[in-house]
């Protein structure tokens, strides 16, 4: 295993040494979390997914399949869908997947964008655009849908696609829930951390500057209401304890370890008492997928924390060189909630 001290940044090419016989963890409430109903029943589920444009790890590419993985949760984030984007260039993913669960509602965000159309031997044009981004399904109506582009710098020698942020408002019965899902960059820790700043700044001024639609939209039968705390969940290519780990999270004090703040998100990993540099959500092909790391994540705000009764990987997904990650969110005033830490109570602590 690669030492927290062995950094480099590298998220992409830096594996932590978990061989398959590691893989069995106590990860959750079933080995195919999602066909099941969440551990508390007042609470849903949440799935986050890289589904590899939907390549499996044996190499085949299957839609159904991924489906079938993702079917039962409540709200599902995707990541690296594509429209017509090589390898698969004849392929509406997000309409094949809405068809595939039709009874979510979804939304879909490319930041990434390029032409893809096809002139006829008539001289008329298909008009068509080569996508790239994050997907969105909620058994609730996403009232309201935005795309945030995140900052990027030009490459020369490697590609490079323009990242960026989902962010949906769900109508869910107990009250709207805000979720962001993210696909970060998979080159330079620098560039991620430039990303997770821009994020978390665009997601805390949210209140201010409003949802889709503001003012008097409920006229037009659209809602602006925007709530406080937010999910963020996705691929962000960083290594636990990483650069770009803290500036989501915050770094821990040397005395007090974490410390939750306005400012930073929560991993929900640590919140039902994983260490964060264990669980494998991405294997490397190059080794035939046996060495991996913890790749994907599902962030709270500290206001959700106490929220948070179960997370965990599906280990068993096939479709991707990704697993999926998902956690249980208490709604409503009468969910389950853990204990919650107690106080420091140390006459000797510092300060």
């Amino acid at each position: 295993m690669i030492s927290p001290s062995a950094y480099s940044g590298r998220a992409m090419k830096i594996v932590v040494g978990y061989s398959n016989d590691r893989r069995s963890q106590n990860l959750g409430t079933a080995s195919r979390p999602f066909v099941c109903r969440p551990a508390v029943s007042a609470s849903i589920r949440l799935v986050s997914y890289n589904i590899q444009y939907s390549r499996g790890k044996d190499g085949e590419y299957d839609l159904e399949r991924i489906a079938d993985t993702v079917r039962g949760a409540d709200i599902i984030g995707l990541q690296e869908v594509t429209r017509y984007l090589r390898p698969n260039t004849e392929q509406d993913q997000p309409a094949e997947l809405a068809a595939l669960l039709d009874d979510y509602y979804w939304v879909y965000g490319p930041p990434a964008d390029v032409d893809a159309s096809i002139r006829n031997s008539d001289g008329t044009i298909i008009n068509r655009r080569a996508q790239f981004g994050n997907m969105l399904l909620s058994r609730w109506p996403i009232t309201s849908m935005r795309i945030e582009l995140f900052p990027r710098l030009r490459t020369f020698d490697t590609v490079a696609l323009q990242r960026g942020a989902l962010e949906a408002v769900i109508e869910h019965p107990d009250g709207p829930i805000r979720v962001y899902v993210v696909h970060l960059d998979h080159l330079l820790e620098r560039h991620r951390v430039a990303e997770i700043e821009h994020l978390l700044a665009f997601a805390s001024d949210a209140a201010r500057h409003g949802a889709a639609a503001t003012g008097r939209s409920r006229l037009l039968g659209m809602s602006s209401e925007v709530p406080n705390d937010y999910v963020v969940m996705g691929d962000c290519n960083m290594l636990p304890e990483s650069p770009a780990y803290f500036a989501m999270t915050g770094e821990p004090d040397y005395y007090y370890g974490p410390i939750m703040t306005s400012d930073r998100m929560v991993d929900t990993w640590r919140l039902t008492g994983r260490d964060i540099t264990n669980g494998v959500t991405w294997w490397d092909e190059q080794t035939e997928f046996t060495e991996g790391t913890r790749l994907d994540y599902v962030f709270v705000t500290p206001g959700l924390a106490e929220r948070v009764v179960a997370a965990g990987i599906d280990e068993e997904a096939p479709g991707s060189d990704h697993q999926p990650v998902w956690i249980d969110l208490a709604v409503g005033g009468d969910g389950e909630r853990p204990a919650q830490r107690q106080p420091l109570d140390d006459p000797n602590r510092p300060g």
